[in-house]
This record gives structure tokens, sequence and C-alpha cells, in this order.
């Protein structure tokens, strides 16, 4: 007898975590793969966070904490939100979470019933869409270009039908675009003046090129809002990462409930290591700098060797490179470029369904090193691998 499986747990998969594992072959068999497929800083945690993290290991049973997190943590994250926002956030409205990854599920589940439609923009990170279909929510996809910067606007929510939330990313994973104070103000007013849930990605804030990130918190305290320590602070295999929540008590306590039930509490050490964090903004700061190096190396390189039509990287860590004039295969030609050259990317059918044939996605968050000799081998291949079609 072949027992079933339930239709929640079919969902696409990550298909950059297929890259990875093709990756990862060629690199145990000997190649020099260069990694710019991953959303992952090539750095680890700061030094203050080992530390921390070494002492607590000496010094504490690790039992659980509250369902909530480390009230310390709490309160450093809403110091965080005056210094960088200019905005007071009661710690109470603050929960800790196994990653951002644990806050979408946390939030979602108290915030949206099976059957409601939820928009967010195409492309965009594909687990928003899979965590949705497998709470049975409709995710709803707004088919953003380079005229929105790839993000929503209200014109494409005016397009949407009936909504019963939005979720937005600035910046946004894969185009590092960013929402201005006026759109996003644009999009929060539409969402509280129709009753739209409000859904705030904002775990690249940290991470730009030109004016800062602005959090939905200025606008509004309706809106659930999620980080992390993952992509600033360099700490993603500690999963670890944290929501604002709306300022209603019976939210809060519906998420309370549900973390009790599905963590119990974040990881404990991660916790007592991320309060660190806020103490390492010089060498956090000085990965930022990197990054901007390694941006402005492809920004210079790419349109060389071919890939000209680039979304505009105001933040994060990613070129999103339209490729349509090279394929119309993206995931092909990704497996093809990693086997020729060893340079893997993410195909743009992981951020978009219909359109993303003809993208690829480049992360470059990895080595200054790593990112030119990235170019140096995509100069030489792109234009063979043009005339072959």
């Amino acid at each position: 007898m072949t027992l079933k499986v339930a239709k929640r747990g079919r969902v696409a998969p990550f298909i950059v975590m297929d890259v990875l594992r093709a990756a990862n072959a060629r690199a145990a068999a000997g190649a020099d793969v260069l990694h710019l497929e991953m959303g992952q800083p090539a750095t680890g945690a700061p030094k203050g966070v080992i530390a921390a993290a070494r002492r607590m290991l000496e010094s504490d049973p690790l039992g659980y904490t509250e369902s909530q997190g480390l009230i310390a943590l709490r309160q450093r994250i809403a110091a965080y939100y005056r210094r960088t926002q200019g905005v007071d956030v009661d710690p109470e409205r603050i929960v800790v979470t196994t990653g951002a990854s644990g806050g979408f599920v946390l939030g979602f589940l108290a915030g949206f019933e099976p059957g409601d439609r939820v928009a967010l923009a195409d492309p965009g990170y594909p687990a928003y869409r899979n965590i949705l279909t497998g709470l049975g929510v409709e995710p709803v996809g707004l088919p953003a270009g380079p005229e929105t910067r790839f993000q929503p606007s209200v014109a494409l929510l005016e397009q949407a039908g009936k909504l019963d939330g939005l979720i937005v990313a600035s910046p946004s994973n894969p185009t590092g675009t960013m929402l201005g104070p006026d759109e996003l103000r644009a999009l929060v007013d539409y969402c509280d003046a129709r009753g739209i849930r409000l859904v705030s990605d904002e775990i690249y804030h940290g991470i730009t090129y030109g004016a800062p990130a602005v959090s939905a918190l200025r606008f509004t305290d309706t809106a659930i809002v999620v980080n992390s320590f993952s992509k600033y602070f360099s700490m993603t295999g500690w999963r670890i990462g944290w929501m604002v929540l709306p300022n209603d008590e019976a939210f809060a306590r519906a998420v309370e409930c549900l973390a009790q039930n599905l963590y119990i509490s974040p990881p404990t050490l991660s916790q007592y290591a991320a309060a660190a964090a806020f103490d390492c903004t010089d060498e956090l700061d000085a990965n930022v700098a990197r990054y901007a190096e390694n941006r402005r190396i492809l920004l210079e390189e790419f349109p060389r060797a071919g890939l000209y039509r680039l979304a505009p990287a105001e933040g994060a860590f990613y070129l999103y490179a339209n490729v349509r004039h090279l394929t119309d295969d993206s995931e092909e030609f990704c497996r093809r470029m990693l086997v020729e050259t060893d340079v893997a990317a993410a195909p743009g059918t992981d951020f978009d369904k219909s359109r993303g044939r003809g993208y690829v996605r480049f992360s470059f968050a990895g080595g200054t090193s790593d990112m030119t000799e990235a170019a140096r081998r995509l100069n030489a291949w792109l234009p063979k691998a043009a005339t072959r079609g």
C-alpha cells in the first residue's frame, strides 16, 4: 500500500538549492567552482558574536527561552530601530524567530486563512509563494518589470482583484531594487485603507549602495515586519531572525501560541550570540564595503561580456540579468555555464515562473577575487554561448 503525500507538502523546489548541490558535486570532484548562486555572505559571524557564543557555551546550560525570545535580545532589536529608523518599538511587539523563514511561517499562519489571496511581486523570493501554497493561501503574482524597478505598485494592485495581503521586500531578492519612502508609504496607505495585511520583508536592511532602506514601521503599526541576522549580520547558519508584530494584542497572542507549539523557542545559543552582533557594526560595515566593490566590478565587467540589461542593484547583493538575447531556457543556461565555466548562478525560474526563463541571478556576496575571476570566465565564455543560441 502506498500512503498519500499531503497536497500542502507538494510545493515547488527551491531551485537554487539544486544548483548548490550540483556545484558542490563539481567542487568535490576537484573543480574550482565560484559560488554566485547563493545569497549568503562569504564571511562568517562577527568576532564579537563568536566570543559571546563561546562564553555562553562555557557558562550556561542553554535551556529553552520564552517563545518570543530573550527579552535582552528584543530590547537590543528595539534599540536598533531607534538608531536606524528613528522609530520606537515596544520590545513586547518583537518576536525572535528561527530565521526569517520561521517568521514568515508564523506571520502567514496568524495573518491569513486558507483561501486568502496574498499579492507579491514577480520576480520575488520563491519561499514566499511556496510557504503560502503549503498553507493553502493563494499567492497572487504581480508582474513587476523595469518600469516599476521590479517592485509592486498601486497600479499593479488595482489589477489584482480582491486581496487579503501584500508582501513587499526592499531591498528585494532577486533584483536588489528598493522602494523609496513615498512608494512605500503609498503601498502602506493603500493596504490600510482596504484592510489588506502588509508583510514587509526587511532582511537586506543595512546592505545598500546609496540611500538607506526605509522600514514600513515608519508609516504604520499594522504591518508584519520580518528581519534576520543572516544577511547584514552575516549569521546565516545560526538560524536566527525576528518579527515586529502589528500593535494588536490578539495577533501577538496568536503568534505566541503558534511559536510555543511549532518551535517552543528559537535556538538559545544563537539568541545570546545575536545580541552581541549589534556591537560589531565596524566589522559588518566592512562587509558591506566589500559587497559594494564586488558590485562595482560586476557592473563594469558584465556589460563587456554581453550582460547589459541588469536590474538596478540598489541594495542586497544580487544582479538580476536579462539573458533573453542568449537563451530562452535559463535553467539549461545555468547548467551549461556551471559545466563549462564552473561559475554557479541561479536561474530566473526560481523567482518568476512566467518570465524567469529569460533571467539569471548572480550573487556578489562572495570574495572580491571570486567576482574578478567570475567576470573573467564569463567574458571569455558568453560570446561563445551566444553564438550557440
